[in-house]
């Protein structure tokens, strides 16, 4: 449960665990070790402010080299796992989870089958877009 004080959203345990694709215990944890804050709620349970949440999630982004492309212009760059590709005479639609994110590609057959693309092969989404639409969830507070 999410509660806004003051404009300030704090996460519960569960739910920062969620959004970091991580479990609970884990998020525990590092509470416990000082690695990521938390604060208290109302309620009298430990819980994450949404500004200390976005720094770890964007301080783990940050950790794992998902490879080493000499340059290029993609800036959000997702590692994952290949969880399933269909392949027809011309394209290949593949499945790469990403921590708690599905991302799907449709690319040539051609492609995929160079980059060797199969179920449970490590792999990189490098997305670029010019259009995202960032959306606030409703019927929560």
């Amino acid at each position: 449960m999410r509660l806004a004080c003051r404009l300030v959203t704090v996460f519960s345990m569960r739910e920062a665990a969620e959004l970091l694709g991580v479990s609970d215990d884990t998020v525990r944890r590092w509470a416990d070790s000082g690695r990521i804050a938390t604060t208290t709620t109302s309620g009298g349970r430990a819980g994450i402010e949404g500004r200390v949440l976005a720094a770890a999630a964007a301080s783990m982004a940050d950790d794992p080299d998902p490879g080493a492309a000499v340059k290029q212009s993609a800036r959000n760059r997702l590692r994952g796992i290949v969880t399933r590709v269909v392949r027809d005479t011309v394209m290949a639609q593949v499945e790469l989870q990403a921590g708690p994110f599905r991302i799907v590609s449709l690319m040539s057959r051609e492609a995929a089958d160079d980059l060797g693309l199969e179920p449970g092969v490590l792999a990189v989404a490098a997305v670029k877009s010019t259009n995202v639409v960032v959306e606030i969830p409703g019927g929560r507070s």
